[in-house]
């Protein structure tokens, strides 16, 4: 479902990935977990086609990504990969609603499926009584909920989830690690997941361990 071959990237003379292969498939929880500075967000934003990488190649459900025009790109990017930050990264004078819209809106969904698919994720996260509040009158982890419903408006092919749990509480943490494994098996969906969280690597299907830019093992 992914696919990369010989990824290299380096930012002036510090080389910081230096030939990852790494295959993950669909309905897969993938933890990608390393020291700072390994390379492990690096990797996570070339995956996601945030960034490019100097060598090698990535493939998303067959499609070579780096044979795709910047214009092609941003629409396989906005239809095939949902994004989950440390911090939200809600627009605040949205609704919970609106911004869980706005990734279909972006692929010129009709704005009543928009809204219909966005309902159903949020009734889904136990938010709907949270659907017409604006982030700052939400909790912490309401917040990440809903940035995890908009993840997936599009019906993704992979969510890329860059330490997810990283500003929560021990409960809220719970609550979304939870949350990741329900939307695996009942939707199919499949996770990639940076983290420092031991306890939410050790939960998944595959511990992909990075070091100085190098995949050194999976387990």
């Amino acid at each position: 479902m992914i696919q990369t071959e010989g990824i290299t990237k380096s930012f002036g003379s510090l080389q910081v990935l230096k030939g990852i292969d790494l295959a993950i498939g669909e309905g897969e929880i993938v933890s990608i977990v390393g020291p700072s500075g390994a390379g492990k967000t690096t990797l996570l934003q070339i995956m996601g086609t945030l960034d490019k990488p100097d060598s090698g190649r990535l493939y998303i459900n067959g499609t070579e990504t780096a044979r795709l025009s910047e214009e092609k790109l941003a629409a396989f990017r906005n239809r095939n990969i949902g994004f989950v930050f440390q911090f939200h990264q809600l627009l605040p004078e949205f609704t919970a609603l609106e911004n869980v819209m706005i990734p279909a809106l972006i692929a010129r969904e009709k704005s009543s499926a928009a809204e219909k698919r966005a309902k159903e994720l949020l009734e889904f996260m136990n938010l709907s009584d949270r659907m017409s509040h604006k982030p700052n009158e939400l909790s912490g982890g309401e917040k990440q909920r809903i940035a995890v419903a908009r993840a997936l408006v599009n019906h993704p092919a992979v969510v890329l989830a860059d330490e997810p749990s990283g500003s929560l509480d021990s409960q809220n943490k719970e609550e979304l690690h939870r949350l990741f494994f329900d939307l695996r098996d009942q939707l199919q969906q499949t996770f990639v997941i940076v983290t420092h969280d031991e306890q939410l690597a050790s939960q998944t299907d595959r511990m992909i361990h990075i070091r100085d830019g190098m995949v050194m093992k999976e387990d």
